[in-house]
């Protein structure tokens, strides 16, 4: 299989640009270490460049641009984690790599080494438009319409230090999908496109506002219906107008759009985002270039897909396991899409040792792969292999220690950071985890449970997206000690919902016990195969509410 190029390349500007963003930051730690800068004086400049500080360290985010690695990228960030942290890197929800440990006088030298790969840590934080996510089967999937990582990389190139919205009232969240099944997460997003087709077979950008998760959840609506392509950066623009102008600056708890957005309802919105659009318009300035769209599309050229048998090998043992699971249908005859489990039953969700990383990178190499993605669940995918190298693959990664045959079972829990690292987080997150994934580590049993997303987070702000867990869990402090919430019923694919809040917490010994009731329960209560999801909404709440506190699941259900 030749690979063609599978992302966009940085110009002369994008690499003067970088560069020259890593010398001034390397200015401003200097005058940090030498007590030139307080602390306070340097927080607003190290966020501009990715970098928290945490519970125990600092902390540096690294962008991840709609989720696509090269080898050469994955290499360098398994050498990062081993020169400058403690020998792994932390994939998150937002498809990017964090690391946990870097000492602040290696921060320039560690963005150094980034930008010699293509990469960075800007826009990974901070009051601004972050790292725009997509897809992660973008480009592979059957059933998409288009690939959504060209125009995630326009709007990457728009945003980027837009003088207009570098200082919104808060963080600013996109994501891009073109198929109809989703799998980013687009209506828990501040602005998503999902890329459409009108009546007449053109395809065109459907465009949601006002979702978001945190401590007001709410689920985005529709604020532009068909958008045609030319006019995608002036409709965005518009909506990014309204928000600026008039998003909430006196109250951090609501200065997200989604609080802005549900404020004036979706008909006052739109009438605004259309005032402001049509004025854009009329410039002309902002009008999307077919040229340049085809330019950018050219990046993202698939591989050239060879003539080959669809059929799948012979599977037997783990490799069947790992067959049911972790590979999807591709769009080529003969070719599979592969995800890549960063879920070992006990182990911590979305961590990648160095050893991994770079030995995933070699095995890129050999395969012929140009590309590999970050996925929002936590999870790297192989987007396009060939099918008579999956039994290769799966050896490979079974060595590794990455071929747990558990993608979209129990077992593949979304978990935040929480309190082992975060400052803001009530509760642990990894070790409720931890403890759920042994509970139900048989295979046989997950398999028998079926499709069923855990999401973990450590507290209010939501990294882990409990509200769009089937099963959610949040964190919470009760004058010092940890409890957490049950949620059940959320959902973040087309089908999106918040979930509901069963009652009063579970201590940290008590929540695994309660996640195996509820569980329980469905699998008395399902029928024909349900999904939990499915038999949440059609019996309710109450049910699953009795068992989770020790009652005995009444028959009348």
């Amino acid at each position: 299989m030749r690979t063609a190029r599978a992302m966009y390349r940085y110009d002369e500007f994008d690499a003067r640009f970088v560069a020259q963003r890593v010398e001034q930051f390397r200015g401003q730690v200097a005058r940090r270490l030498s007590g030139e800068l307080s602390e306070d004086q340097f927080k607003p400049l190290r966020l501009m460049n990715g970098l928290y500080l945490q519970l125990h360290a600092y902390m540096l985010r690294v962008a991840v641009p709609y989720g696509t690695l090269s080898a050469r990228q994955l290499r360098k960030l398994a050498h990062i984690a081993r020169r400058y942290d403690k020998g792994y890197g932390h994939f998150t929800t937002r498809q990017n790599i964090q690391f946990n440990w870097p000492r602040l006088v290696d921060v320039p030298d560690i963005l150094a080494e980034l930008a010699t790969v293509e990469m960075h840590a800007i826009q990974t934080s901070g009051n601004c438009i972050r790292n725009v996510t997509a897809d992660h089967f973008a480009g592979a999937a059957a059933g998409e319409i288009e690939d959504p990582r060209p125009l995630a990389e326009i709007v990457r190139q728009w945003s980027s230090l837009h003088p207009e919205f570098s200082f919104l009232p808060r963080k600013f969240k996109i994501a891009v999908s073109g198929a109809p099944n989703d799998r980013a997460a687009l209506k828990f997003h501040d602005l998503a496109i999902e890329i459409v087709r009108d009546g007449d077979g053109r395809s065109g950008y459907r465009v949601f506002v006002g979702g978001g998760m945190g401590r007001t959840p709410y689920i985005g609506y529709v604020v532009g219906e068909f958008v045609e392509k030319p006019d995608i950066l002036a409709f965005l623009e518009a909506v990014m107008r309204v928000y600026n102008e008039q998003g909430r600056r006196d109250n951090l708890y609501k200065a997200r759009i989604k609080i802005l957005a549900n404020a004036l309802g979706q008909d006052e919105m739109r009438r605004q985002v259309m005032l402001e659009f049509e004025e854009i318009k009329k410039t002309g300035t902002l009008a999307l270039p077919p040229e340049e769209l085809a330019r950018i599309q050219a990046y993202f050229a698939p591989p050239e897909f060879e003539a080959l048998s669809d059929e799948m090998p012979r599977a037997e043992g783990d490799f069947a396991d790992w067959l049911k699971t972790n590979i999807a249908e591709h769009r080529a005859a003969g070719y599979a899409i592969a995800t890549i489990s960063l879920k070992p039953i006990g182990g911590v969700p979305g961590d990648a040792s160095a050893e991994q990383m770079e030995a995933l990178a070699d095995l890129m190499d050999e395969l012929g792969l140009a590309e590999i993605r970050v996925s929002h669940e936590q999870n790297l995918v192989l987007p396009h292999v060939r099918k008579k190298d999956l039994p290769r693959l799966h050896a490979r990664l079974a060595a590794l220690g990455l071929a747990t045959p558990n993608a979209g079972l129990v077992t593949d829990i979304i978990a935040c950071p929480g309190l082992d690292y975060c400052d803001l987080a009530n509760a642990r997150s990894i070790p409720i985890a931890q403890t759920i994934s042994e509970r139900f580590a048989d295979l046989d049993r997950q398999h028998h449970i079926g499709e069923l997303k855990i999401k973990i987070s450590g507290c209010i702000n939501a990294c882990g997206h409990h509200h769009a867990g089937h099963i959610g869990i949040l964190g919470v402090d009760k004058k010092g000690v940890e409890f957490y919430q049950l949620q059940l019923g959320g959902s973040g694919a087309e089908d999106a919902s918040i979930g509901e809040i069963l009652g009063p917490g579970f201590g940290r010994n008590e929540i695994a016990d309660a996640v195996e009731r509820v569980i329980g329960a469905y699998l008395e209560l399902r029928r024909d195969g349900e999904r939990f999801l499915d038999t949440y909404r059609r019996v309710g709440i109450v049910p699953f509410k009795n068992v989770a506190y020790g009652e005995e699941l009444h028959a009348a259900y």
